[in-house]
């Protein structure tokens, strides 16, 4: 649906050089901090900005040749984009529908009724969640074959964030070939409905993994001094000092399991990935 070779850009203070491959049936997310490149990789594989080097293939296209047509097949949704906040959903229903060819009509009513997104109110009136729902149903209401979204549940509470998943959810039970690329930096999102993760950081993938690998086989080791110095380090990804000796990040869990009953082993969430990624010593 999408692959990503060794796209860059350089902006001086900042260097993206991005590899991933989003597959057919498949839900991909991208997770990182705040200006590590998830959103200048969004928008280099939608076309609005022009990338220095590496290739994107979109839907079996390469991006040279993607046109307005083949973008139909796209459902998109960004971070700092929307509708104007003086339209109400009635007045965008028929731009939606002079815009794609497939646009459900009577799915998109349906939705807006089931997420109480009124017809006739300003959109400026509405709240963060609304707002957040509009974008998300705007992108699942045409048919699309890949969704690009980026931080789609930035700013929700747990409720809106669980009502956007289920709307996503709906989406790809629609058609097994249908495909997801979401970036977000809330990890509990991505646990849920992610087959697998890309990692960023500034600029460059530092991790890639299956979600359930992710969260069955990654663990942290927490050691003290003589117990990290007898430690068997093939299988710790990084390490961090702590005030106890040394907190270890493994994509082995059962090693240390079998090999080392008496150290702690606890079970690595994404965001203790994540943060030891980033900041442990490899």
């Amino acid at each position: 649906m999408l692959k990503i070779e060794h796209q860059k850009k350089d902006y001086g203070n900042f260097r993206l050089d991005c590899s991933l491959e989003v597959m057919p049936g498949c839900v991909t997310g991208l997770i990182g901090q705040n200006g590590a490149g998830k959103s200048t990789t969004f928008k280099a594989v939608l076309g609005l900005i022009s990338i220095d080097s590496g290739s994107i293939t979109l839907l079996g296209k390469n991006l040279q040749n993607f046109t307005a047509e083949d973008r139909e097949a796209l459902g998109v949704v960004l971070s700092d984009s929307g509708f104007s906040g003086y339209l109400t959903i009635k007045d965008i229903i028929p731009v939606l529908k002079n815009l794609y060819r497939n646009f459900d009509y009577p799915f998109f009513l349906e939705q807006a009724q089931k997420f109480r997104l009124p017809l006739d109110k300003k959109i400026k009136d509405f709240s963060t969640g609304m707002k957040a729902k509009l974008k998300v149903l705007t992108a699942v209401s045409h048919n699309a074959k890949l969704l690009i979204l980026d931080e789609p549940t930035s700013g929700l509470d747990v409720i809106a964030r669980d009502e956007l998943l289920e709307m996503l959810r709906v989406f790809m039970e629609g058609d097994e070939e249908r495909s997801i690329l979401i970036s977000s930096h809330i990890s509990s999102d991505l646990e849920t409905l992610c087959d697998d993760i890309y990692m960023i950081h500034e600029g460059k993938v530092i991790l890639h993994e299956d979600t359930d690998v992710l969260l069955s086989d990654y663990a942290l080791l927490k050691v003290d001094e003589e117990q990290f110095q007898k430690l068997d380090k093939q299988y710790i990804l990084r390490y961090k000092k702590e005030s106890f000796g040394y907190s270890c990040l493994t994509n082995q869990k059962q090693f240390y399991m079998d090999n080392y009953p008496k150290i702690v082993i606890e079970k690595g969430t994404i965001d203790e990935v994540i943060t030891m990624m980033i900041r442990g010593q490899a």
